[in-house]
């Protein structure tokens, strides 16, 4: 049981941890939340459940459970500083003071977060989770404990290198995405390092890593090491939508970051925020093409 201080919601704080609606690593089943996770002392699977605004029960089970117990207020967001947030725009305002509960988590496994946002680079967000899900199901060890059917440990980095070239063709993954995934599982013990450093060093040991730049690294900073700061230049979608949520009209890379700087060091945090306020940008305009690397 942990009693903050400070409101906690744990579906709005942990939401951007689940890759898609069938994640096997995160479901939600009967008012509980459900997430697998390998720790340092091995995998384990947890449930955490909302029993008041300051109070939250979490059970765990596996050789990394007392792990998982052991780091509950920084996966919560206990690091994270929203008091210092400044909403100033009127939508954040009042989407901030209708979620005083959201914090940005801090799972400390940065190789977990790092694997699907290698996926989730430049292809669409249906492709990337059908291919997360279908390598999970397949290269995942089964969860510990009353787990809710289906759901599985994710892959460890052992695992991601010992997946053939034929089974990446199957999930739709091209091989500068699997040739990225396979470096970093390599380096995945230098990467864990990064937990420890300060937001600058960690960004620059994940950007270290071939293929692995300045979209892959925020994604991941974000997730994994609670940078409330982290922003995702480069998104096909997200500059266009914070500049329609925020001005009305699209904006680029560019624009989104000179938009975004009154309020850094939370600008991760107004994206979150912006996604959920129900805010999004008008249906028309390109779409990113689906390309089924399965046929090339």
């Amino acid at each position: 049981m942990w009693r903050p201080t400070f409101p906690v919601d744990i579906a709005a704080t942990l939401g951007s941890l689940r890759r898609g609606r069938y994640d096997p690593t995160y479901q939600v089943q009967d008012g509980h939340l459900w997430r697998t996770t390998v720790t340092p002392s091995g995998g384990a699977s947890y449930r955490l459940t909302q029993l008041g605004p300051r109070e939250i029960a979490c059970s765990a089970w596996g050789d990394g459970a007392e792990w998982v117990l052991d780091g509950l207020p920084d996966l919560l967001g206990a690091r994270d500083a929203p008091e210092d947030f400044q909403a100033r725009h009127p939508l954040l305002v009042r989407t901030h003071a209708a979620h005083p509960g959201l914090r940005i988590p801090r799972t400390n496994r940065v190789f977990e977060a790092l694997a699907p946002a290698i996926l989730e680079q430049k292809v669409t967000g249906k492709q990337a989770r059908a291919a997360f899900r279908w390598l999970v199901l397949k290269y995942g060890d089964g969860a510990p404990g009353p787990v809710p059917e289906g759901m599985r440990l994710p892959p460890v980095p052992a695992v991601w290198r010992r997946v053939p070239s034929w089974d990446w063709h199957r999930a739709g993954v091209d091989p500068q995405r699997s040739r990225t995934l396979i470096a970093a599982s390599r380096v995945s013990s230098r990467l864990e390092e990064a937990a420890a450093m300060i937001p600058a060093q960690a960004l620059a040991r994940l950007r270290a890593v071939p293929g692995v730049g300045e979209w892959t690294a925020a994604e991941v900073a974000v997730r994994a090491l609670g940078d409330a700061d982290a922003l995702s230049v480069g998104d096909y979608h997200v500059a266009a939508f914070v500049g329609w949520a925020l001005l009305g009209r699209p904006v680029d890379d560019a624009g989104m970051v000179e938009l975004l700087e009154p309020w850094r060091p939370h600008r991760g945090r107004v994206v979150r925020l912006l996604e959920l306020s129900g805010a999004s940008k008008p249906a028309f305009g390109p779409r990113m093409t689906i390309q089924d690397h399965r046929r090339v």
